[in-house]
């Protein structure tokens, strides 16, 4: 049978060519495997299981209970269009030994894929990820399978709503009766995803007006190539908060795991200054102090303000497998990366696009300014704007991959962009920190056959220069196609 390698979050594939029920069944099978021999004494406590409201998620699904439930494994089913964040937070509620997730997140329609969490609600590390992918036999005949409805007789599959208890932890974290009664007028993009009607749950009913938009479960995703938040995707969210004056416009991407933002005029927050105001939003406003970590992929305004508040900054490898570690490790404040995703101390470490686009609006209430004034705020107080941008090209095969590796290996740059170059980092692809703090970023992709070429920088003006000199040291041959900016998981 095919060959099924995780990625950076997980296994993602097309739907009914690679992505097929056997497929799960196998994988479920390694991580039922895996978690008999990590976690003997704690099986149980069993396994959260859930999905997105991708096509077929809730069916994936009952087939991945289905082989818990032959492997001896309680099964607490949340069934499908769970957000990817509740599904982490019942693992803490309920003391299971993990969970497991059928969602593709931001891929493109034709995906699905198959997440697993550890007892912490957290990415499993890369350790445990290959040892997980090692296990997954190779035929049908070595997995373990029961009939759905035999496994909630023998008791091993039990409905569970973990809802009510996220409620109770959002409310515990953030004043959402304040921010109901704040007088904003929001505009939430669901991205026709888990996320729908979740911010209205919360702050709903009161001078807060919600306009709720891609609300239905659409498979097919329309008005996007795909559900991330961000650029093209979100063009119609921000068009249509600018249509009824928004003050800001919430995105979540398919799974909710992640944040996107718009100002007031309808424009486009990038995900690095998102990361700059939701750290600025606990240091200054709140006057929370602890460890931020991030992915070296994300923004050194959060360097400037570790340095400015006395706190310390932990930089990773891109994934939350990464992240979440070190968030358990350090019991940090805030652990985010570029893609948009953010988690919280007193939550869980994993991603909440819910909880995160909560935060921003309560930014908005606490300091009574508008997005892009709080932007200026931000500005003020990391030594100016700084600016990101991102494109990503399609590798061809392995060969142009081991060619452009062998050229980034060898690099050694004096200037980029016209900056001087200070230092060479290779913790997770080839990152070169400039003079004034910026940086410029290549790697190769952990979910897809791409390579990312990144850049951050207080000169707006060369944003463009120092991307295409990226291009250039990786010898990437332009006409393979850009993809454009691209979620990184």
């Amino acid at each position: 049978m095919d060959t099924i390698t995780f990625g950076t979050d997980g296994w993602r594939a097309r739907i009914a060519e690679d992505y097929t029920f056997d497929n799960v069944r196998r994988c479920t099978q390694g991580f039922a495997d895996y978690l008999k021999a990590t976690y003997p004494a704690g099986l149980s406590r069993g396994v959260v299981v859930g999905g997105d409201r991708r096509f077929g998620s809730e069916h994936f699904a009952a087939a991945a209970a289905e082989v818990l439930a032959a492997n001896g494994i309680p099964v607490h089913f949340c069934g499908g269009g769970v957000p990817t964040p509740i599904i982490s937070f019942g693992v803490t509620e309920r003391g299971a030994i993990g969970a497991l997730n059928i969602t593709a997140s931001h891929n493109p329609p034709q995906d699905n894929g198959f997440k697993v969490r550890d007892p912490n609600g957290g990415a499993i590390p890369p350790e445990g990820l290959k040892e997980i992918e090692a296990r997954i036999p190779d035929d049908m005949a070595q997995v373990k399978r029961s009939d759905f409805e035999a496994g909630v007789k023998a008791e091993l599959i039990h409905s569970y709503d973990p809802i009510p208890s996220y409620d109770r932890r959002i409310r515990s974290l953030v004043d959402v009766d304040a921010i109901r009664e704040a007088g904003f007028t929001i505009l939430v993009d669901n991205m026709w995803g888990n996320g729908a009607g979740f911010i209205s749950r919360f702050i709903a009913g009161g001078a807060t007006r919600i306009v709720e938009f891609h609300y239905e479960r659409n498979p097919i995703f329309p008005d996007m190539k795909r559900p991330e938040p961000i650029p093209p995707n979100v063009d119609a969210g921000l068009a249509k908060g600018k249509e009824i004056g928004a003050d800001a416009v919430c995105i979540m991407d398919g799974d909710a795991d992640r944040c996107g933002f718009g100002d007031e005029h309808g424009e486009f927050v990038d995900q690095l200054r998102v990361y700059g105001l939701l750290a600025m939003y606990f240091l200054e406003v709140r006057g929370e102090r602890g460890a931020i970590v991030k992915t070296l992929s994300t923004t050194s305004m959060l360097d400037k303000l570790g340095q400015r508040y006395g706190v310390p900054v932990y930089n990773t490898g891109v994934g939350f497998k990464y992240v979440a570690p070190a968030m358990i490790e350090h019991n940090a404040m805030i652990g985010g990366e570029e893609s948009g995703g953010y988690a919280f101390r007193g939550h869980v470490p994993e991603r909440d696009g819910i909880l995160a686009n909560l935060y921003l609006l309560d930014l908005m209430r606490r300091t009574g300014k508008k997005p892009t004034e709080l932007l200026e705020m931000l500005f003020g107080l990391v030594g100016g704007a700084h600016y990101y941008d991102r494109i990503d090209f399609q590798l061809t095969g392995n060969e142009e991959k081991q060619q452009s590796k062998a050229r980034l290996d060898a690099a050694q740059p004096e200037t980029i962009g016209g900056l001087k170059v200070t230092d060479k980092v290779t913790l997770d692809g080839y990152k070169f920190v400039l003079e004034d703090g910026g940086w410029l970023l290549v790697r190769f992709s952990g979910t897809e056959p791409l390579i990312r070429v990144y850049c951050e920088t207080t000169h707006g003006d060369k944003v463009q220069a120092i991307l295409q000199d990226g291009i250039k040291l990786a010898g990437i041959d332009t006409g393979t196609g850009n993809e454009g900016p691209a979620a990184e998981e």
